[in-house]
């Protein structure tokens, strides 16, 4: 004897908002970039209000935010930082994290672990140091990657077609008058990156806000993540970056040395 599954209607459980919620979080599964209030309203086939309250609760919960220009829903850092959690494990965020804890301790400043989010760099995990002037944590945040010293080391691993079909127009917007502001200098900083082996960003993400960051390899020497080290920039100038980005280094291969 077969029996029908029974769908949430049929049950007739008070869980229909549950089900049109996951519904909603299933287009963004299947490759939907945004979502406006009115398609989801259509898709789920509820009033505008109701369709509207469901996004905004993803909204409070990270797993949509909304563009505040467009006003149409994106994917959200808790459902980035799932997706990261179910394709590579904890393996990543769970091996870093006390070699992070060592790191601020060593150096005296903010740590961060940040993946590759299209265009974006994720901050997948972050410690800050205790002292009173710092640069706060990140993780869950998504900043432009062309702007942050983590971005940058992994950009640096792309081709240069790869970098323009990214990054398809010539001028980047600023997020600070500091910010790198056209394509072909952020290519002339990544050759940089190449070249030494660690980026570097001042004020670029954030005024106040210094940083560098190095690479960490897989065992086939692929890049899966950066480690960067984040600090105000009375503590973290250009010559402070060379000691900072060994520090980093040593971290990074502990890192790479006990993934699995």
């Amino acid at each position: 004897m077969t029996v029908a599954a029974e769908t949430p209607s049929d049950q007739g459980y008070p869980i229909s908002s549950v089900d049109n919620a996951l519904r909603l979080l299933e287009l963004f599964a299947q490759g939907t970039p945004s979502i406006r209030v009115a398609e989801a309203s259509r898709i789920l086939g509820v009033a505008r209000s109701t369709a509207h309250r469901l996004l905004q609760v993803l909204a409070v919960r990270e797993f949509v935010r909304q563009d505040p220009d467009s006003r149409v829903y994106l994917i959200g850092p808790a459902l980035i930082r799932l997706s990261i959690a179910v394709s590579r494990g904890l393996d990543l965020a769970t091996v870093a994290r006390p070699i992070m804890s060592d790191l601020v301790e060593t150096t005296g400043e903010t740590v961060h672990l940040v993946v590759l989010h299209g265009a974006d760099a994720f901050f997948l995990e972050s410690i800050e140091t205790s002292k009173g002037l710092r640069v706060g944590g990140r993780a869950g945040q998504l900043l432009p990657a062309y702007a942050t010293a983590s971005g940058r080391v992994l950009l640096a691993e792309f081709s240069a077609d790869e970098l323009h079909h990214l990054l398809q127009s010539p001028t980047l917007p600023r997020l600070t008058p500091h910010t790198v502001g056209q394509r072909s200098k952020l290519e002339s900083i990544l050759a940089d990156t190449r070249q030494r082996g660690y980026a570097t960003s001042y004020g670029e993400s954030e005024e106040d806000v210094s940083s560098v960051a190095v690479p960490v390899r897989r065992h086939d020497d692929s890049v899966i993540a950066a480690l960067a080290v984040g600090a105000p920039p009375s503590r973290l100038s250009d010559d402070d970056a060379p000691a900072i980005a060994k520090a980093l280094q040593a971290a990074a291969r502990q890192i790479s040395d006990r993934l699995p």
